[in-house]
């Protein structure tokens, strides 16, 4: 079997979790309420520090419900340009809510209050209204990058102070809170919403939920039944999110350790980079300098030796430890990334030797 790095997303359900799907509790949750599914909602808004949660299929629900939630068509949101509501959600909000993106470009994803300072657009009947102000923490795009709390506390306090509204993309909040110490709730408070992922780090099949006040939860529900979110016996699905929230956020640390694993074998190896430079969590993305070929090159020699990866770019490879893979096989992997940048580069050196020899 090859080592499956390509994303956290590949995991599959544990023995255990199978047991908890196989016994759950269910009920018809669009008619009246379904009570395994119940219990998930309430034990994610209790760790979040919210009054209420609701769940649903997949993180792009709970995002563009959350945004759709803050604003009216027509409105703006404000947003790093590489996160993933921009950029990989078919641009949803535009679609299916009417909004406006304005991106802003930060370091690993990361964004200061000074690039947002000056953005909210005055009342003109010419002007979209600036709503809303999207974080993601981690960051996908940015290697799992770790918001900096301190800073992300001052975006949130000025949003609210300039009658903004905010919401989180916490798809792996969990990675956060493991990385840093600092709890889920603490992050979360500064959010009017939150979305969380369980079928990412915590190895459940399906599912994500949307947190935040009583009167906002209500309102998600009815725009998740709008988008064909609605479920009925969802206690399947949910039974999976629930033991993966109660057994897996704790071991999220050895995928982070596992990463750097990676992280070493990319930085001592010639013709790959780390880019960005730090891995705070379980993603790795390096550069492949041209010299070695393309990403999609190296990435088609990883697989041909026994490990998958995802091109993310050009020139940028992915690779993200999960539930699924040992400290063994990531360093079978850490092998593997240095024999095939040296094969890469040995066959390159070759070519141009033969080219020159015509």
């Amino acid at each position: 079997m090859p080592i499956d790095l390509r994303s956290d997303t590949v995991t599959r359900p544990t023995p255990a979790m199978r047991q908890a799907i196989a016994h759950a509790e269910v009920g018809d949750d669009v008619i009246d309420a379904d009570p395994t599914c119940r219990r998930l909602e309430e034990r994610t808004a209790e760790i979040l520090g919210k009054e209420a949660a609701v769940f649903m299929p997949s993180g792009t629900m709970t995002n563009q419900v959350g945004v759709r939630i803050h604003c009216k068509p027509g409105d703006e949101f404000l947003c790093e340009a590489g996160c993933h509501i921009y950029n990989y959600e078919q641009g949803a909000f535009a679609q299916l809510s009417g909004l406006v993106a304005r991106t802003v470009e930060g370091a690993a994803g990361v964004l200061e209050l000074a690039q947002l300072q000056g953005l909210i657009r005055p009342e003109n009947d010419h002007l979209v209204r600036t709503r809303l102000v999207c974080l993601e923490n981690t960051h996908n795009r940015g290697a799992g990058k770790v918001f900096p709390y301190e800073e992300l506390a001052e975006i949130c306090t000025w949003a609210h102070e300039a009658g903004l509204r905010t919401h989180l993309d916490g798809a792996r909040l969990w990675n956060a809170t493991a990385a840093t110490g600092i709890s889920e709730a603490m992050w979360s408070q500064h959010f009017d919403t939150v979305s969380v992922c369980f079928s990412k780090g915590l190895g459940a099949p399906v599912g994500s939920a949307l947190a935040g006040p009583k009167e906002m939860i209500r309102e998600a529900r009815r725009h998740r039944k709008l988008f064909g979110g609605a479920m009925r016996q969802d206690g399947i699905l949910a039974a999976a999110a629930l033991y993966a929230l109660e057994n897996h956020r704790s071991r999220l640390i050895e995928d982070h350790a596992n990463a750097q694993v990676l992280a070493t074998a990319v930085t001592e190896t010639e013709g790959i980079g780390l880019f960005p430079a730090d891995v705070d969590t379980n993603i790795v993305i390096f550069r492949v300098e041209p010299r070695l070929g393309t990403a999609a090159q190296f990435v088609a020699a990883l697989k041909e030796a026994g490990v998958l990866s995802l091109a993310i770019g050009p020139q940028q490879v992915r690779l993200v430890t999960h539930l699924d893979v040992s400290r063994e096989e990531c360093e079978r992997a850490a092998s593997v990334l240095r024999e095939v940048a040296e094969g890469l580069a040995s066959g390159k050196r070759a070519a141009t030797q033969l080219e020159a020899a015509y």
